[in-house]
């Protein structure tokens, strides 16, 4: 299994690609159709607001434009939440990052972890488990 300094190096390492991929980002809000809950304009969720969900305070890892990563550790267990300033940005994230698996996606979003500290986080956060790389056709999503 991923140690853990080891996958936050590469989740400052794949923020770092996908903040050079982008170029600059004019901020303002989410670039896809629904926001955290899924409705229209609204604001995706920050680290900070997914982390209190479960009862974290995150240790904030990377703190960029572009993305942000926090750390957590609850009695669920440990985990990555990382959010994304627009979509192009998550995909590169995803695309930098696939063999992390499994993972929770949601709108702007994302949690690494083991599958036992998803299955709970997924129940306060909501969400998509992803179980594959999102690039293959055999990707299985569980939601």
């Amino acid at each position: 299994m991923t140690t853990f300094p080891r996958l936050a190096a590469v989740v400052l390492l794949a923020g770092l690609a996908a903040a050079c991929s982008q170029g600059s980002w004019s901020g303002g809000g989410p670039s896809g159709p629904a926001g955290a809950g899924g409705r229209a304009g609204a604001a995706p969720p920050s680290v900070e607001q997914l982390a209190a969900k479960v009862g974290c305070k995150p240790r904030i890892q990377v703190d960029a434009a572009e993305l942000r990563t926090g750390y957590c550790r609850t009695p669920d267990g440990e985990f990555f939440v990382t959010t994304f300033a627009s979509q192009a940005g998550k995909d590169a994230w995803m695309d930098a990052a696939p063999e992390y698996n499994p993972h929770l996606v949601g709108n702007l979003w994302t949690v690494l972890s083991g599958r036992q500290v998803l299955d709970l986080l997924r129940e306060r956060l909501g969400g998509d488990l992803h179980l594959t790389d999102h690039r293959t056709k055999q990707m299985k999503v569980v939601g």
